[in-house]
């Protein structure tokens, strides 16, 4: 092996053992090393040792009394006739082997042979005995059995196997990955893009610990503990991994239903043993991920079904935090998309002294994100990262990275060189929409309802104020969708009643579409009667913008409560507000298709003929929408700069 000695492999018990156990069935199925002979063996019946014996070719027979088993030698002259092959081929010794009923029939037989001159050989009589050693291993060899299975299964399960330390006298040991050095994780603060404020406090820790007396020499303590919360997906645990390659320090990283165990006891234990390796260890860092698994409120727990393992873990984790000294050095780490389910008392000062949020990346945050996932991507020189970024609001980095991903994956499926914007417009429609099913057989009359339902969503789109901006329209089923409508939806940090009234509307118009020109309603809506009917609960319930309820919310996080916050008569009129704002949205839906019914006639006609439309055909039709948003004005200038596109190239993003 260049550069060093070849490397040796492993010594490892389980070969010691493996080569006894073959010994022992050597000795065993070899009648204790006795060999049978050279020659060939096979059974036979007692019918075929009368005839045998009557024919003259059996020379010599051997009685095992201890097994009702005699041994025929046949006369070399006659082996083709007793095993069809030439002496060669059987070799110098064959024999057949034949199980006797009465031992007292074989010898009148064979003495009856010997009178009439047929049987000439010897009739011998051997019991079958092993040697002393074999005596002596079969009398000892159930003990030995249960000795050595003993012996290795508390090898294995005491840890002495292979030496994980999880066996069972190592069952309270911490399951922690501790990394010494930063360059064992391979990620530092320059892999992680966007979120500036969370990479900021994380960075801090890290100030922390590489320089505590900085911020001690003032006074001031160094936190204990920092909460990482966030969507799934925006790189919580990332950040963490960036804190260990920047830290420097032995980072202890571990998940919280590491803690969780069958046995009783074990996740007290654990926690006990993580943080003592910790404090050896100082300074140090203790990362738990997804700690919601082990810190889950405790008055959230009812009475029956409870998990008091959980809740016995969760007390040990509460009072270790709080356990080691001030400025120890031990700062724990944790990240959780679920904080509304931990404990009151995990968030409390002293012991998670911070919350870090880590959301959804903005449009800049996106940009940085696509720029970190694209560098071993090999792209079109022209490709455009704001246009990208601006395809995807909403999406997290986890998003993102899957984009890239499936963007070189069409353009390798299309034979392509580099990957081009089409082929990331296309892995976005993938994602969102799912993937086309151009194959799927549809009659005339379901592709014209279907051309009808999406041009009701764009034309109500189009007239609505503020609802989002309509980017293009397709009726090739994607996934469980027969159709689609894309939008840019602005990116906004509140939201009016009228802009979720106008949201409201347009989902609703491709249902009231179905009944002004087919005069039927269909199944197809469905997907948008639950968006509309759950997006007016929460208006009413939730945000206070209903007439009859105003300004009252019956937002209640606990998800174990069986009763409702309010009075069956409030749920009454909850149930009727529902009702009135969805109805009268969709009398609205209905009353602006019927204004612009030849504009919608017509858009469902080139639906049905192109199949895809963009948003300049819908221009095309009804002319310039009357409102032009905010995300309308970037995307018209950023359309000027880059002249105009063709159609086939319009960004396309779903609802």
């Amino acid at each position: 092996m260049p550069g060093g000695s070849p490397k040796m492999p492993r010594f490892n018990m389980s070969w010691i053992y493996l080569v006894i156990i073959i010994a022992l069935a050597v000795i065993f199925f070899t009648d204790g090393g006795q060999t049978i002979g050279q020659g060939t063996v096979i059974n036979a019946s007692y019918s075929d040792f009368k005839t045998y014996v009557d024919k003259g070719y059996v020379k010599q027979i051997v009685v095992n009394k201890s097994e009702s088993k005699m041994r025929l030698y046949i006369n070399a002259a006659n082996t083709r006739d007793v095993f069809h092959q030439s002496q060669q081929q059987t070799g110098a010794n064959p024999c057949v082997d034949v199980v006797y009923g009465s031992i007292d029939q074989v010898e009148q037989f064979v003495e009856a042979e010997r009178a009439a001159g047929k049987f000439k050989g010897q009739l011998k009589y051997e019991v079958e005995t092993r040697n002393g050693f074999m005596n002596l291993l079969m009398s000892i060899a159930p003990l030995a059995f249960f000795v050595f299975l003993w012996f290795f299964l508390m090898g294995r399960f005491g840890g002495g196997g292979g030496g994980s330390g999880m066996g069972i006298f190592n069952v309270g040991r911490s399951k922690a990955q501790m990394y010494e050095k930063g360059d064992d994780v391979g990620v530092t603060f320059k892999d992680v893009a966007g979120q500036v404020g969370a990479k900021q406090e994380v960075q801090e820790i890290v100030e922390f610990l590489k320089n505590p007396k900085k911020y001690t020499e003032l006074g001031g303590k160094i936190p204990k503990g920092a909460l990482l919360v966030g969507p799934p997906g925006t790189g919580k645990t990332l950040l963490a991994k960036a804190v260990a390659g920047e830290a420097g320090v032995p980072f202890f990283s571990m998940s919280g239903s590491d803690f969780v165990e069958m046995f009783v006891g074990v996740g007290a234990s654990r926690v006990r043993d993580t943080f003592s390796k910790a404090k050896d260890k100082a300074p140090s860092i203790i990362f738990i991920d997804e700690i919601d698994a082990v810190g889950r409120a405790r008055s959230k727990n009812p009475g029956f079904g409870g998990n008091d393992e959980r809740e016995n873990t969760l007390n040990a984790l509460l009072t270790e935090m709080d356990g080691f000294g001030t400025n120890s050095g031990v700062i724990i780490l944790a990240a959780t998309n679920r904080v509304d389910m931990l404990d009151k008392a995990l968030l409390r000062a002293g012991r998670f002294d911070r919350q870090i949020h880590v959301d959804l990346p903005d449009l800049n945050e996106r940009r940085e994100i696509f720029q970190v996932h694209l560098k071993p991507i090999k792209v079109d020189e022209q490709l455009d990262i704001d246009l990208l970024a601006r395809q995807t609001p909403g999406f997290s980095g986890a998003d993102i990275a899957n984009v890239c991903n499936e963007a070189a994956l069409i353009a390798a499926r299309h034979d392509s060189k580099v990957v081009g914007k089409q082929d990331f417009l296309d892995a976005v429609d993938r994602i969102i929409g799912g993937l086309e099913k151009k194959t799927k057989v549809m009659t005339a009359a379901e592709k014209r309802a279907i051309a009808l339902h999406e041009a009701g969503h764009a034309t109500i789109s189009w007239f609505c104020e503020h609802a989002n901006p309509l980017v293009k329209v397709s009726i090739v089923p994607r996934g469980n969708a027969l159709g689609a409508a894309w939008y840019l939806p602005e990116e906004r940090q509140l939201t009016t009643k009228e802009q979720l009234l106008d949201e409201m509307c347009s989902l609703l118009g491709g249902r009231a579409a179905e009944e002004l020109f087919t005069g039927h309603i269909s199944t197809g809506a469905m997907n948008d009667l639950e968006r509309s009917t759950k997006m007016a609960q929460s208006m009413i319930a939730y945000y206070g913008m209903s007439d009859v309820l105003p300004n009252i919310c019956y937002y209640d996080n606990n998800e174990y409560s069986f009763v409702k916050p309010y009075s069956s008569e409030t749920d009454r009129l909850i149930d009727g507000e529902v009702l009135r704002m969805i109805n009268e949205q969709y009398a609205r839906a209905k009353a602006l298709l019927e204004e612009h019914k030849e504009g919608h006639n017509a858009l469902a006609e080139l639906l049905i003929a192109r199949e895809v439309i963009f948003a300049e055909d819908v221009e095309k039709i009804f002319g310039k929408r009357p409102w032009a948003s905010r995300s309308e004005e970037i995307m018209e200038s950023k359309r000027e700069e880059e002249n105009t596109l063709p159609d086939n190239e319009q960004p396309a993003l779903p609802e």
